[in-house]
């Protein structure tokens, strides 16, 4: 789960990392207030998206009077933001952050993240701040410093010294970096984060390290841990689909093409939408019902996979072993009858009371055709589709 740059930074502030003082605003009237309150131009006007490469697009701008300000929040409310992260599509920005403007003289990254190939958890800074560390790491990766702690034992002091050292920072502002790498890495492991980044972390040219911006994502897998993060969740940031499945415990992500598929398992999901794309057309979606599905829940993985306007074919594919095949079949009878189809959908089951379940499928007098072999069945969609 995501969360806003001005509610990372009220948490920020909790674990004691220094922020620019600033208010959320959602409507013009209430970023004037804002502003009033902060009382000293220049300021920064930032909009509250769920994507990177905010600035780049115009929706991060600094302004030097209250006329100025005004104009800026006129145009960047209900704006359309593009970036490299939203896609074409864009983001529709609702809120806004007003912020003090600081002295910057010099910036840098800081990052906790988790490294899975050393299952280790990893404290990320360099020198080039305020740039996609995607590029930085392919074009001058000697500027990323690395340091690994184990999370058994946790971080110590001399994780955060060789952290600090590596930035060639004086003395004084060490002690700073190593303050704020600690509430980094705390809030990383006690919310139960995957990313917490400081992208840039400026040095002003008072000597102050201060977080100019700020970014956290929690893994969805802790969150009944936290319901009072649960509730900094901004749904009208996720696709309208990914949230209606949600609802029913269903693992679905949107994708860009047109054949929709329904699997039981991580994995075997990942392998037949590779299938669908070596058959030569393009999945539309990630969609785990998992091993314990009911009928409701393949019904409800139904239904919504029907509502993407984008998805011209189905693909049912299911090993049955806990999750048995006429039970899938089940849900996908009274999902088709309740919902109408109105595009081929093709039945790949194997395993726990297949047979039982492709009679279901025959016999329910509905278009729904079935296929024994996976990469037939893969084939067969993919030409369904293009028709």
């Amino acid at each position: 789960m995501k969360i806003h740059e001005y509610q990372a930074k009220e948490i920020f502030r909790k674990f004691n990392i220094p922020t620019p003082k600033g208010k959320v605003a959602f409507s013009k009237e209430e970023a004037v207030a804002a502003a009033k309150e902060l009382g000293k131009f220049p300021m920064v006007v930032k909009a509250q998206v769920h994507a990177g490469g905010r600035g780049k697009a115009g929706g991060v701008k600094l302004v030097k009077s209250m006329d100025e300000l005004e104009n800026v929040v006129s145009s960047m409310l209900g704006m359309k933001l593009v970036t490299h992260q939203t896609g074409p599509e864009g983001k529709i920005v609702r809120k806004l952050l007003i912020e003090e403007g600081l002295n910057i003289e010099k910036e840098y990254y800081v990052a906790v993240v988790m490294d899975r190939s050393s299952e280790k958890i990893v404290l990320m800074l360099s020198e080039a701040g305020g740039m996609d560390i995607e590029e930085v790491a392919e074009k001058s990766p000697e500027k990323i410093i690395k340091v690994f702690v184990d999370p058994l034992i946790g971080v110590s002091a001399y994780h955060l010294r060789q952290a600090a050292f590596g930035l060639g920072l004086e003395k004084d502002l060490q002690k700073s970096l190593m303050g704020i790498l600690k509430g980094l890495y705390t809030i990383f492991v006690d919310l139960d984060c995957s990313l917490v980044e400081i992208n840039p972390l400026v040095l002003t040219k008072e000597k102050n390290l201060i977080a100019l911006d700020a970014k956290i994502n929690f893994d969805d897998n802790g969150l009944f841990r936290h319901k009072d993060i649960l509730e900094l969740r901004d749904i009208e940031e996720e696709d309208p689909l990914e949230v209606e499945a949600s609802k029913y415990g269903l693992n679905y992500i949107k994708l860009d093409g047109n054949v929709g598929n329904i699997v039981n398992g991580a994995g075997l999901a990942m392998a037949t939408m590779d299938l669908i794309k070596r058959a030569g057309a393009e999945p539309a979606n990630f969609l785990d019902v998992g091993g314990g599905a009911s009928a409701e829940m393949v019904e409800n993985g139904f239904r919504i996979l029907l509502s993407d306007k984008n998805v011209k074919a189905i693909f049912i594919n299911i090993f049955g072993g806990i999750l048995r095949c006429d039970v899938l079949a089940e849900g996908v009878v009274a999902a088709a009858k309740k919902v109408g189809v109105h595009v081929p959908v093709v039945v790949r089951m194997e395993g726990t009371n297949a047979e039982k379940g492709r009679e279901i499928l025959l016999s329910s007098g509905l278009d729904l055709r079935t296929a024994k072999d996976l990469k037939e069945a893969a084939k067969m969609i993919a030409q369904l589709a293009k028709e």
